[in-house]
């Protein structure tokens, strides 16, 4: 706590007249600052003698105060009655400090500060902002404005601003406020706050109905009006039907039970598929039903109408649109939905398409199939046709040769003369045994050696003749040489030609197995009531799509935002 010092000082004025003895001096004791006191000239006292007779007054003499000293004095007398606090004092003697005025005291930093236009105790960031207009207003809240009735001073710039804190009047002993304290101005600036935070929440809130109103509820309703109200009913035929292959009882082969009938048949479903979702086949069902012309009738809606002279790439899009295939590949079941504004019109088409599947299913395998069989014909015709030049030319050398079977002929006479070379070897043998006789009977030696000399010339006969057959460019020898080279090279052909025939019929098997079949499972048949436009649907999706929209250019556009400011 700090004591205030207290110092004597004259205060005589200049015309005042003397009331009482010329030796009486008036003291005044006031308070003038935390720090010594308010200086003053040294006083020097003197003492009168009072005269016994009445006289004019004498000149006043002693310490005199000069008009601005006792000016500053009031001023500082009228800041002490503010009750300012000692934060404040404290903070004017540091301001005075920073702008080198020469203050004596606190009360004296005050006003040498308001003499310069400084306000010590202004909030130069925040008051700034809500410093009110001149003359009295009103909060939000209903209560007066604290700073309405003070008076304003003329800063450096020349505009009215409050000076805080004023002189409060002395006839009137106030009472801090409670509209104008620390805490109830806070409250107050946060009530504020938090109305603002809600206007402009309000005030975002409505902007963000406004665009949603604009950008996904006007929309869809233009959507479900189209949808409810405008679009025509399209009337949907459904089908479904499946290719198989032949099952026959040689032509899967050893693992053609194991196999289902649907992976044999996937690459032919996927291929009529293809077929049936091209413009080939717009173009031939307009050729023969009139899709185009269909489409084109006034009564349908501008959206799905066609234009009266239609490109096919234009009917090719409507045709996408209404016609509708897909294909399980667990199944291989193939389904079909025709829609036409017509039901009677749209199982046409759907039978139509049907027609024209069954077609290209049989001409998937029928080029496949003539291929495989004409090589196999080929093969088989080119092995019969060697076979048959092979026989010729054995049948040839036999007839050049005017022997039937050379190799038998050698082999008979190799049967002769080895028969002829055993009776030879015994007729020796038995004239050998006869000569061995002390005494031989001479008519059977003569007799033995006789069949033994003819045997052998007949065995010299059979080799020549031997000899003969196996020597020489037309030998019998060479004869069946050739005979046994024809006699492989038919052999050969005779094979090759059982290879063909088996070729043949193997190609003839696989051929049956690749025949295909349309299997209508379920027929079209033509509705009664509309299947499209699904209105509350299309409506739904309608409205998430617009939303989806919005949603993804409002993040684009605020994530835009954000790295732009930041």
């Amino acid at each position: 706590m700090t004591t205030k010092p207290k110092a004597r000082k004259f205060r005589i004025k200049r015309a005042a007249p003397l009331t009482g003895s010329s030796n009486a001096t008036p003291n005044a004791e006031d308070d003038v600052g935390n720090d010594a006191a308010v200086a003053a000239p040294p006083r020097r006292p003197k003492s009168t003698k009072a005269s016994a007779a009445p006289r004019k007054p004498a000149a006043a003499t002693g310490d005199v105060s000069s008009a601005a000293q006792v000016a500053s004095e009031n001023t500082i007398d009228s800041i002490r009655q503010e009750g300012l606090t000692g934060r404040q004092l404290r903070m004017a003697r540091r301001i005075a400090q920073k702008h080198n005025l020469p203050a004596t005291s606190d009360f004296d930093a005050v006003r040498l500060l308001r003499n310069q236009g400084i306000d010590p105790f202004q909030r130069t960031n925040m008051l700034e902002l809500v410093v009110p207009q001149a003359g009295a207003e009103q909060h939000e809240g209903g209560a007066p404005d604290a700073f309405a009735n003070l008076p304003a001073t003329t800063g450096g710039a020349g505009a009215a601003r409050v000076q805080l804190p004023q002189t409060v009047p002395v006839q009137k002993q106030q009472l801090p406020s409670t509209e104008v304290s620390p805490a109830d101005r806070r409250a107050q600036e946060m009530r504020n706050i938090q109305r603002d935070i809600g206007r402009r929440r309000r005030k975002k809130t409505g902007l963000l109905l406004v665009r949603l109103a604009f950008f996904v509820m006007l929309p869809t309703l233009l959507a479900g009006y189209y949808f409810y109200a405008i679009a025509t009913p399209m009337y949907a035929t459904k089908s479904e039907f499946l290719i198989i292959q032949n099952e026959g009882s040689g032509g899967a082969g050893p693992l053609g039970g194991l196999l289902p009938t649907q992976f044999a048949t996937n690459s032919d479903s996927i291929a009529v598929q293809g077929f049936l979702q091209s413009k080939d086949a717009m173009l031939r069902l307009d050729r023969d039903v009139g899709f185009k012309s269909h489409f084109t009738q006034d009564w349908i809606d501008p959206i799905q109408r066609l234009s009266d002279d239609p490109t096919n790439e234009e009917a090719y899009k409507i045709y996408k649109k209404n016609v509708k295939i897909g294909y399980d590949p667990t199944e291989g079941m193939i389904r079909m939905e025709v829609a036409a504004a017509d039901p009677a019109i749209s199982a046409d088409f759907s039978r139509q398409l049907i027609k024209y599947a069954e077609e290209r299913v049989n001409n998937l395998s029928a080029q496949k199939r003539g291929d495989q069989m004409r090589d196999a014909q080929d093969g088989f015709d080119r092995a019969e046709a060697d076979r048959r030049a092979a026989q010729e030319a054995m049948v040839r050398l036999q007839i050049d040769g005017a022997i039937l079977d050379p190799a038998s002929v050698i082999a008979s006479y190799r049967t002769q003369i080895s028969a002829l070379e055993t009776q030879v070897i015994e007729k020796e043998i038995e004239l050998g045994s006869l000569l061995n006789n002390s005494r031989p009977n001479q008519s059977r030696v003569d007799g033995v050696r006789g069949s033994l000399e003819v045997l052998k010339t007949q065995l010299g006969l059979l080799n020549d003749k031997m000899t003969d057959v196996s020597q020489g460019e037309n030998s019998l020898a060479e004869l069946a040489a050739r005979l046994q080279i024809a006699q492989a090279d038919l052999a050969a052909r005779d094979l090759m030609m059982q290879s063909a025939l088996q070729q043949m019929e193997q190609a003839r098997v696989e051929a049956s197995r690749q025949v295909r079949y349309l299997t209508v499972a379920v027929d079209p048949i033509a509705s009664e009531e509309a299947s499209y436009p699904r209105s509350f649907e299309n409506t739904i999706l309608a409205f998430i799509v617009f939303a989806g929209i919005y949603l993804m250019i409002s993040l684009t556009a605020s994530i835009l935002r954000e790295q732009v400011t930041s």
